[in-house]
């Protein structure tokens, strides 16, 4: 249940969404993401910084939904960038032998945003290997699989396209609530964005 302040952030948010239904993500940008990452040398310029932050509520928005879809939880996600990464949920926990969905979901998201997917079975196993990184996201994603898939890396990430895929317009959804609000988003407000399809915006 979300706290009065979390109520008022979720209004907030959504009066944003409706705001900004007809512009691209790039448009809706908060000043705070673009001049954060322009003013510490992250981003040459306002457009790069732009384009880096959507990228970043791309990818921040799939981790966060995947953590809700597999029953996890998180305490907050945010887009603001630290000294060693982009964007960052905190704190997840309780997805037990599917947290390697949630590990995959940042980098799946990003596909999903231009629908740059790896469609052959040949390209994502060229793919793979290269995958360093990542925030720690590799790493997790090779050490969380092998319950279910060993060392399967190809099978466990087709197993996390398929239940993100579907998921691409709730991840859109929050990847946007990420670009208008200027702040943290906490669990119960990223649930509630997440959770009625009624108030999605855009297609």
């Amino acid at each position: 249940m979300p706290t009065p302040a979390e109520r008022r952030d979720l209004a907030a948010i959504r009066a944003e969404l409706r705001r900004f239904a007809r512009y691209d993500d790039e448009s809706i940008v908060h000043e705070v993401w673009i001049r954060q990452r322009y003013d510490r040398g992250l981003a040459q310029g306002f457009a790069a910084a732009r384009k880096a932050a959507v990228r970043t509520a791309w990818h921040e928005a799939g981790h966060a939904v995947a953590a809700l879809a597999v029953g996890g939880r998180f305490s907050s996600a945010s887009i603001r960038a630290g000294r060693d990464h982009q964007g960052r949920v905190h704190h997840v926990s309780g997805a037990g032998e599917l947290a390697f969905v949630i590990d995959a979901a940042g980098q799946i998201a990003e596909r999903l945003r231009d629908w740059t997917m790896l469609e052959t079975d040949g390209e994502l196993r060229a793919w793979l290997p290269g995958w360093r990184g990542d925030g720690g996201d590799a790493r997790h994603f090779r050490a969380a699989i092998r319950a279910r898939f060993g060392t399967d890396e190809a099978a466990a990430w087709r197993y996390s396209e398929r239940l993100l895929i579907p998921m691409r317009m709730t991840i859109r959804e929050l990847a946007r609530a990420l670009l208008v609000h200027p702040k943290h988003i906490p669990y119960g407000v990223a649930a509630a964005i997440a959770s009625p399809p009624g108030r999605r915006s855009g297609s």
